[in-house]
């Protein structure tokens, strides 16, 4: 149920609030807004009998009960856009920021000069993976620990936070201690046991769509991490599965406005992967751009056909500069800002 208190409720009325909320046994959530505070009490769904004993505490306005079934991602339970804040810019809100680097990381020159010119090029988060989840267990697995190593020297030199996908629990508090933000891949985007332990690690949450989920079941995935009380989820379009063989993945452009009239969370578009080719990754790009997107993920690689992964989908470092100027010839037309350093 979602709570809303009187514009200028006393602090002790407040505390009493929240205490009770714990009491009965329901988990609060506070948003604050500029005249009323909103507080999600997350639990059993509430009788009658318990939202009337919520409105008749000192400082409640009313008691509403919350529609959706993920309650911590809807805009009933907060209002405004959520905004994910680096060093480098935000998303959300008006805001948009890119992320970009190779598939994999391969070897300490190749994601220095990926970092260094994804950097020149206007990207604010650099993206790389240490361990890599591949459908054949004889392809490249990533570098692991060492991948980890050379990101982190990586942001060191260039001041880019990192993005990287970590595939299990046990390896969650391991890749934190590296990375700004946590990538679910697609693959796990329904690993329960992998979203809390994401979720409890307090780093933002980049978490992509499973290929055969539904945006109900994408929400409810977000859920887990927000739950776990991290509000930082990041929600990323990359394709799903149809019958269509011309591309890898066919990209759900439509899922961009349903999930931004669903939810405040920022929902951002993987090009590269529903592409699979490099040649169409600018236009799917753009198109989510275009559709209201708040950011993009895009694989860029020094020497894409020497790439140990994913080499026909990486752009060369002119494709991306090309790309990144197109963004920020587009993004005036659909209201929003390029990130810049805060």
């Amino acid at each position: 149920m979602l709570i809303v208190t009187e514009p200028g409720i006393a602090t002790e009325d407040f505390e009493a609030l929240i205490a009770e909320i714990r009491r009965q046994g329901y988990t609060p959530h506070v948003s604050e807004g500029e005249n009323r505070t909103l507080i999600g009490a997350i639990g059993r769904p509430p009788t009658p009998e318990i939202m009337d004993h919520f409105r008749a505490l000192p400082g409640v306005e009313q008691v509403i009960r919350i529609t959706q079934p993920f309650k911590l991602a809807s805009w009933e339970v907060h209002p405004e856009p959520s905004v994910l804040t680096l060093p480098t810019g935000k998303s959300g809100g008006g805001h948009f920021m890119v992320a970009a680097g190779p598939c994999g990381v391969e070897d300490r020159e190749q994601i220095l000069t990926a970092a260094r010119y994804v950097k020149q090029h206007g990207a604010q988060m650099l993206r790389g993976g240490a361990f890599k989840p591949r459908t054949s267990p004889y392809a490249f697995q990533g570098l692991g620990e060492e991948g980890l190593e050379l990101l982190a020297e990586a942001r060191a030199e260039t001041g880019l936070p990192v993005v990287t996908e970590v595939t299990r629990p046990d390896l969650v508090e391991l890749v934190a201690g590296y990375a700004d933000v946590l990538q679910i891949g697609a693959r796990n985007a329904q690993n329960f046991a992998l979203l809390k332990a994401a979720g409890e690690s307090g780093k933002p949450v980049l978490l992509k769509r499973g290929m055969s989920m539904t945006l109900d079941e994408f929400l409810m995935a977000a859920e887990y991490v927000l739950s776990e009380g991290n509000p930082n989820v990041v929600l990323v379009e990359r394709g799903i599965r149809t019958f269509e063989k011309a591309t890898r993945f066919t990209l759900d452009v439509s899922a961009v406005p349903v999930l931004k009239e669903r939810t405040h969370l920022p929902v951002w578009i993987d090009p590269s992967h529903a592409a699979g080719k490099r040649s169409y990754v600018t236009p799917l790009a753009l198109a989510g751009v275009a559709a209201g997107a708040d950011g993009i993920i895009v694989e860029t690689h020094p020497n894409p056909e020497s790439a140990k992964s994913d080499a026909a989908q990486q752009l060369h470092e002119d494709e991306f500069a090309a790309l990144m100027e197109a963004v920020r010839r587009l993004l005036p037309a659909v209201g929003k800002a390029a990130a810049v350093e805060a």
